[in-house]
């Protein structure tokens, strides 16, 4: 993984291939049967299901405590239903699990804007920039919250 996240933050062409072969080591439990639960959840979330996809999220949280993309996933879903504070446990759990996993550092940047903590919103940003630079809601999100007050955008 460290090769894949140098290879991620260095210049050229390479990042993309990186970046989605990242993803793709984290999506994997290890087992089957939690990566459906982890599929379905994300699928529930996209289709706007926050209940189905925290149902199932919590399955697999269960089920698979050390498994880092199922809290991030967690988190999303609570997130979108509007619950700020389990999103917040969760997105904790899952940065503990991988502190690398940058969109849990930038959910939780957005998290933190929306709550009005722009200085804190401002250095997640930063950090889920340090480590994966390729991220346009992260980098829109520091160059929103760079501008000095007043200035506009």
């Amino acid at each position: 993984m460290d090769s894949l996240f140098n290879e991620l933050s260095a210049a050229g062409d390479g990042w993309m291939r990186a970046q989605s072969d990242i993803e793709r080591i984290w999506s994997r439990s290890g087992s089957a049967a939690l990566d459906l639960l982890l599929m379905r959840g994300e699928s529930a979330l996209d289709a706007g299901e926050t209940a189905a996809a925290i149902g199932h999220l919590t399955a697999l949280t269960d089920h698979a405590p050390d498994f880092a993309a199922g809290w991030a996933a967690r988190a999303a879903a609570f997130q979108m239903a509007g619950q700020t504070g389990p999103a917040m446990a969760d997105l904790a759990r899952a940065l503990q699990l991988e502190p690398r996993h940058w969109p849990s550092i930038t959910l939780l940047a957005a998290i933190l804007e929306d709550s009005g903590d722009s200085a804190r919103a401002l250095a997640a940003y930063r950090e889920s920039l340090g480590v994966n630079p390729h991220q346009p809601d992260a980098a829109d999100g520091a160059a929103r919250l760079s501008v000095p007050p007043g200035q506009g955008v």
